[in-house]
């Protein structure tokens, strides 16, 4: 079994030491939904939601929780991050499904899977902010890694 490095000679959790890691270009692409009432997808498409342009506050509201992470996720290393890019799709047949992803990248010793989860987590619940007034009955979810690249782990897609 390999080396428990999350933890310190007391059997303490600790943040890892990265110091010796190659610096290189990492990036992760995470998906997650909202499931929404078809009243609530009118309302976004058509800009007549109450608190304003739902997609252009989810939008911020994930870059700014990218940059965020390590104040939320307590063994995350603080990372200059170089690109957030979060993106918008639709899914419609029996449901209303607002597809997010999130791209993060950033030049440096670990990688960036946290930040896009966390910025992908952070769109899904501003879009829930912004129109529980319409219908609270959203679901959201599920939200995972699609794909990361760099660093000593190799790459890896969800296949």
């Amino acid at each position: 079994m390999g080396e428990f490095t999350h933890f310190n000679e007391q059997g303490r959790a600790k943040m890892v030491d990265i110091s010796d890691k190659e610096s290189t270009v990492r990036s992760a692409r995470v998906q997650s939904r909202v499931v929404v009432s078809k009243e609530i997808y009118e309302a976004i498409q058509g800009g007549n939601v109450k608190k304003g342009d739902v997609l252009a506050v989810a939008q911020v509201a994930g870059i700014m929780a990218a940059k965020k992470t390590p104040d939320l996720v307590p063994m995350c290393h603080p990372l200059p991050l170089k690109a957030v890019d979060i993106s918008f799709d639709w899914s419609i047949g029996d449901t209303f499904e607002l597809i997010i992803e999130a791209l993060v990248k950033t030049k440096g010793n670990t990688g960036v899977e946290m930040e896009a989860l966390t910025a992908a987590s952070a769109v899904a619940l501003t879009v829930y902010d912004m129109c529980k007034a319409i219908d609270k009955g959203m679901v959201i979810g599920p939200t995972y890694l699609l794909e990361k690249q760099g660093g000593k782990s190799g790459d890896y897609r969800r296949t």
